[in-house]
């Protein structure tokens, strides 16, 4: 079996018997192990001498980089998440668009691939991930490399209308068809990047699904994203019988609770969310001292303006909703800005009530599957899902939501808490038949399936290399 090269922004080692964040990056670790590979990229550091540094575990090398102070400003901290990470989840208002961080960001891709070069073999297959290593693969064949080269989109795709907001979207663009399998996580994603082919770039979708733009010829698919369903059922049984951490009153009787966990960002819809939990208990007030709601949002890029003002956003709308609201035995919200552990946040879905995963746009969203693989099949609680999240898709058993009808997710919280046992089971029992049937394992091995079999093996002549 030919060796896989996976190829993402991080790289994070996994050891054996540690803990990891999460279900994606063992996925592909398990991957690696199978075939033998190189886990490459950059490893988080930013240092006045950018060093590469090597370890092997096993059969699987981690080949990790330092960036420069203005790389990491140009290619990450501006375009890849002042320009693209907005204009990808439509939020042109928020995106900013500079000529010197679009070179940096495609200057840093150029150099990747020239670190990566030295260390593949002729069979190698390559998998890229996400957005920040779009122009990877134009970079590569530019450099002679043949191999087959896949990339996987995390986050959504927006319609043309929306991504030529971004001034050298066809330059971009041209860059995505030297992939030779690009998957997304919806058909909708799938559907805008065709749109754009045949809109902008004068290319062509065939009968069979191939593409062709830019004199390329290429495939794309729909490949959503799983989780471990079993294992993280297993991981949330151990938690039975340890003493309940949330929900309880000062005479120890249960609350009902609701939960939310993501990153700090404005795509998160996460203002949206507080507000309609304020007027959840405004127009229900059955419910006051009865409920808590527990939203753990950890900090994410710090340093980048936007992600400030949400943070103090956030802060202010919590503290408006526990002033107006709370009493001296009862603190209607809890807002947790920081991280937990993976295991505690398993406990945590396992005994929240509700399940509330209501973002503005999302690729996937995994935290609205492992809420559902976490609960108890005798007595499940209800996840409460946006209709923009890409999990609504597979999860259709949820209680579907606008995150931005304010009513309509109070009415949903409403009827999530008051949903009889045999409702919620047969929903939950739905939605864990899709999450078997489309798990992680899948997700990989079906992409590099497809990659194994759609894929090119490319023999790039100076000629052509030279005119890109």
């Amino acid at each position: 079996m030919s060796r896989l090269v996976v190829v993402s922004n991080r790289v994070a080692p996994i050891r054996q018997g540690k803990a990891t964040a999460g279900g994606l990056a063992v996925g592909l670790h398990d991957a690696l192990r199978q075939s033998g590979g190189i886990w490459f990229g950059w490893n988080g550091e930013v240092s006045k001498r950018p060093e590469t540094a090597c370890e092997t575990i096993g059969n699987i090398t981690y080949v990790t980089l330092d960036l420069s102070k203005p790389d990491y400003d140009q290619y990450y901290r501006g375009f890849s998440n002042a320009t693209l990470w907005p204009v990808f989840h439509y939020r042109i208002d928020l995106a900013r668009y500079c000529r010197k961080e679009y070179e940096g960001y495609r200057r840093v891709n150029a150099m990747l691939a020239e670190k990566l070069k030295p260390l593949l073999r002729p069979d190698d297959i390559l998998w890229v991930h996400d957005y920040h290593l779009i122009p990877f693969a134009a970079a590569c064949r530019q450099l002679g490399i043949g191999n087959r080269i896949g990339f996987f989109l995390h986050i959504p795709f927006p319609a043309p209308e929306v991504l030529t907001a971004i001034p050298p979207h066809e330059d971009l663009f041209r860059s995505f068809c030297y992939y030779d399998l690009i998957g997304f996580q919806t058909e909708t994603d799938r559907l805008a990047f065709q749109d754009y082919i045949s809109r902008e770039a004068g290319g062509r979708v065939e009968a069979d699904g191939s593409l062709s733009a830019y004199g390329q010829s290429f495939c794309a698919g729909v490949y959503p994203i799983g989780v471990m369903p079993d294992e993280i059922r297993r991981q949330a049984e151990s938690y039975r019988g340890r003493r309940p951490i949330i929900g309880l009153t000062t005479e120890g009787r249960r609350r009902k609770t609701l939960i939310s966990v993501d990153r700090l960002d404005y795509s998160k819809g996460l203002v949206e969310r507080f507000q309609a939990y304020e007027r959840f208990l405004e127009h229900f007030p059955e419910h006051r001292h009865n409920v808590e709601f527990i939203q753990i949002a950890p900090t994410s890029r710090s340093d980048v303006k936007t992600y400030q003002a949400i943070r103090k956003q956030l802060e202010t709308v919590a503290g408006h909703v526990n002033g107006r609201l709370s009493d001296l035995d009862w603190t209607p919200l809890h807002y947790l800005n920081k991280s937990l552990d993976r295991r505690t946040l398993i406990g945590l879905f396992r005994t929240a009530n509700v399940g509330l995963v209501t973002p503005l746009r999302d690729g996937m969203n995994l935290v609205a599957k492992e809420y559902v693989a976490a609960q108890n099949p005798a007595d499940p609680g209800v996840l409460v899902l946006s209709r923009f999240a890409g999990a609504a898709r597979e999860l259709s058993a949820a209680l579907i939501v606008n995150p931005y009808d304010c009513l309509g997710m109070a009415e949903a919280l409403d009827r999530a808490l008051r949903m009889p046992l045999e409702e919620r089971k047969e929903r939950y029992e739905d939605m864990m038949q899709a999450l078997r049937a489309a798990d992680l394992n899948a997700w990989r091995d079906t992409f590099l399936r497809d990659l194994r079999s759609f894929g090119r093996h490319r023999v790039v002549t100076a000629r052509r290399a030279a005119a890109f």
